[in-house]
This record gives structure tokens, C-alpha cells and sequence, in this order.
């Protein structure tokens, strides 16, 4: 799709005006991860720009309630099969995780269940497409 800007003589800014995705349930989640890596080292995007971007590309919809039923790997064979989407994440994670402390001070609870980053138990990555911002009142 990256190409296809190129072909048309489209700036890397519109790549979301042109393109959207929708991911049903979690196992596309990874696509974010992968946007992200081709905008940042490939593209040369600032993160915050690429992000941006990402952002405005995909939607999401999952019909899985229960938090037990979303789909989880495990942290060791995601970061061995994708080192540099595992690298993304972890710092997708990181600033969620920072303006989750910004909001709610001390609520260390809450950071855990909000990270994408399971560390209970053997340590898990949380396939959703993004963090959970709806959980945000």
C-alpha cells in the first residue's frame, strides 16, 4: 500500500485519508505493530507522526467480552518470531502506560490491567489493537 502512494505521487500524510482497515476480533492485531515499523524504518517517520497515522488507518471491533477469552502469546515466541514489532509494542505500551499514570496517579492496578504487557504469571503479549483506551473513563 506504501507503494501505491508512491505510484500516485501522494505524500505519506494522506496514507489514512486513502487507505483503512478494519480488524475484527485480535488475531490481526499485529498489523498495527507491523504499520508502525514500516512508517518509522522504513519510512523514516517521526514515532509521533507514524503514529498518528496508524491511528487514523485502522478500526477495530471485537466481540470477545470476557478478558479470559481474548487471545494472548506468549511474550519469549512473539518476541523471537517479530523482534521488531515485540520492540513497537513495547513502546506503544510505554507511552499508554505513561498517560495512564498522568490520569490516575498511583492507581497501579489499573496500569496492569490496561497494559498490553500481561506480567502475571508467564509474562504475555495482549492482542489488542491498540491499548484500551475505552477503558478510560
Amino acid at each position: 500500500m506504501l507503494h501505491l502512494l508512491d505510484l500516485k505521487g501522494e505524500p505519506i500524510g494522506r496514507f489514512a485519508n486513502l487507505f483503512a482497515a478494519q480488524l475484527n476480533d485480535t488475531h490481526p492485531a499485529v498489523a498495527v505493530a507491523e504499520l508502525m515499523r514500516l512508517l518509522v524504518d522504513e519510512r523514516l517517520l517521526p514515532w509521533d507522526e507514524a503514529w498518528d497515522i496508524t491511528r487514523r488507518t485502522f478500526a477495530y471491533t471485537n466481540h470477545t467480552l470476557l478478558p479470559e477469552a481474548l487471545e494472548t502469546w506468549g511474550l519469549r515466541l512473539f518476541a523471537k518470531l517479530l523482534p521488531r514489532p515485540m520492540e513497537i509494542i513495547y513502546e506503544i505500551n510505554r507511552r499508554f502506560l505513561d498517560e495512564v499514570r498522568g490520569r490516575f496517579p498511583g492507581d497501579e492496578a489499573r496500569v496492569q490491567r490496561m497494559s498490553l504487557i500481561d506480567e502475571g504469571g508467564g509474562r504475555r503479549v495482549r492482542m489488542r489493537t491498540s491499548p484500551p483506551s475505552a477503558a478510560m473513563p
